[in-house]
């Protein structure tokens, strides 16, 4: 059986046996960490032409360490589905700071920082499995 079979499986399981909470907002939780331009920039964007402070999604690029933190957060509180920080991960979200070519980039970025915290918890609570959504805003 493979990885995404046995998780799907565990997810149908753990659905019969309770209800599942998912994580709660991304943006507050980064906002409380009041991180600047640079932060969001990283070495990659360092040159950016544009400003992107405020393009959350980004920091999957720039500060996994970050989302991975809030994450981890969430699933200590209780939660077992994590959303993907991909909210705004799309062309027309990321043309506002020019960065429509990081779409797909961002996509898989944002399950594998998300599926690897939640493999983490997961192996520390085998009896609670965690898991993995992936989110797309209103664009």
């Amino acid at each position: 059986m493979s990885d995404r079979s046995a998780r799907l499986q565990a997810l149908h399981q753990a659905l019969k046996e309770r209800i599942l909470i998912l994580d709660g907002g991304m943006g507050t939780m980064i906002q409380s960490y009041k991180l600047e331009e640079q932060d969001y920039r990283g070495k990659r964007f360092a040159d950016w032409p544009s400003d992107v402070k405020g393009n959350n999604d980004l920091l999957l690029l720039s500060r996994p360490d970050v989302i991975a933190s809030i994450e981890k957060a969430y699933l200590d509180a209780g939660a077992d589905i994590l959303e993907t920080n991909t909210f705004n991960a799309t062309q027309v979200s990321q043309a506002d700071y020019g960065m429509e070519s990081l779409a797909y980039e961002l996509n898989v970025e944002g399950a594998r920082v998300a599926r690897k915290v939640a493999d983490a918890k997961t192996l520390d609570t085998p009896d609670k499995p965690r898991f993995v959504a992936g989110v797309l805003g209103p664009t």
